[in-house]
C-alpha cells in the first residue's frame, strides 16, 4: 500500500463472495474510535473504487469524522441507522442511500443491527483494526 497505507491493492480476479473475505473489526475510522462494534469486509477493490460490506451492531456510535481524500456512497440493506451529514439528520431504513462528500463531517448511530454496502472513490482504507 502507498499513500500512508490508505491506497488499497485491487482485488485479484473479477468475482468474489462474502464468505471468501475475512471480516475486519474496526478499532478506528479516520483516527476516531467507534463506540461499539462494527465489522467490514472488502467486497471488491478496483483501481478507482472500493465496495465494503458493513455490519454495525445496535448501539454502535460512529463519532463525528470526515474524509478529505474520497467520497462515499452507502446503501442500507437492513436495520435502522441515525445518520447526520453536514448537520442534516435523518433515519435510514432498509433501501435508503446517502452520500458523504469529501470534507463533510458526518456520524451515525445504529438504532438496530445494520447491514450496509459502502462504496468509496477513490478506494481508501480509512480504518484500523483491533
Amino acid at each position: 500500500m502507498a499513500d500512508n497505507n490508505r491506497t488499497m491493492e485491487p482485488t485479484k480476479g473479477y468475482f468474489t463472495t462474502l464468505d471468501a473475505i475475512a471480516p475486519e473489526r474496526l478499532a478506528s475510522v479516520e483516527g476516531v474510535k467507534p463506540k461499539g462494534n462494527v465489522e467490514v469486509r472488502r467486497a471488491m477493490v478496483g483501481n478507482d473504487i472500493l465496495m465494503l460490506h458493513v455490519l454495525r451492531e445496535k448501539g454502535l456510535i460512529d463519532p463525528v469524522h470526515k474524509h478529505m481524500d474520497h467520497e462515499t456512497v452507502a446503501h442500507l440493506i437492513k436495520g435502522r441507522l441515525r445518520v447526520v451529514i453536514g448537520g442534516e439528520e435523518f433515519i435510514a431504513e432498509a433501501g435508503t442511500s446517502w452520500i458523504h462528500p469529501r470534507g463533510v463531517e458526518h456520524f451515525s448511530e445504529a438504532l438496530e443491527d445494520c447491514e450496509q454496502l459502502e462504496i468509496k472513490s477513490p478506494p481508501r482504507k480509512t480504518w484500523t483494526t483491533e
